[in-house]
């Protein structure tokens, strides 16, 4: 998918689309491959405040560079592309997941950590504490929805497609506050 096509297919699913700087070629790709894709990643940030959480997901910190996502979905719902191409933001995961997501069938335990998810997933990173108490108001969620549902509609993929970083890497929570389960079918729901 190229960034012209991720942009278009984010449009036309509805979501409201921030570009942010050189997002076109910001990326990884010099550390390692970006693709095939398989998936959709989402995460938390245990961060704070919009400008805040995009800033440290498009450039990173000193032990982990950014991109540190695809896209930062902000509380308010909007989608901050930051990066396209490799992105560090899944890490290693379970290999049997990674053939579960490629299959489209429920997910394994994720008990291994031997399989490079930055060049298998796209990666949204949202915006909340991450503790379980920090709400996930309405439009943030429908705007992970809506992106989720816009990948997977581009690429013919259906709603198992779309994984949480807890289900990928062994010790991950994220995201926290809602189920995965829950988001799979409302993306399922959107892509009828």
């Amino acid at each position: 998918m190229s960034a012209s096509s991720l942009l278009k297919a984010l449009k036309a699913e509805g979501v409201t689309v921030v570009e942010v700087g050189d997002w076109r070629e910001h990326n990884r790709n010099h550390k390692g491959a970006w693709g095939p894709v398989h998936g959709v990643m989402i995460h938390h940030t245990v961060t704070e405040g919009s400008a805040h959480t995009v800033d440290l997901c498009r450039n990173g910190y000193e032990s982990l560079p950014g991109p540190l996502c695809h896209g930062v979905i902000t509380k308010d719902g909007r989608v901050h592309l930051v990066g396209h191409g490799r992105a560090n933001h899944a890490g290693l995961g379970d290999d049997e997941v990674l053939r579960a997501v490629i299959a489209e069938k429920a997910l394994p335990p994720d008990n291994e950590a031997n399989t490079d998810g930055n060049a298998r997933f796209y990666g949204f990173e949202c915006e909340n504490l991450g503790d379980g108490k920090d709400p996930w108001p309405a439009a943030q969620l429908e705007a992970i929805e809506r992106a989720a549902a816009a990948i997977c509609r581009y690429h013919g993929w259906n709603e198992r497609s779309v994984i949480g970083h807890l289900e990928w890497q062994p010790g991950k929570v994220d995201p926290r506050g809602f189920t995965m389960a829950s988001m799979r079918e409302r993306v399922r729901d959107r892509l009828k």
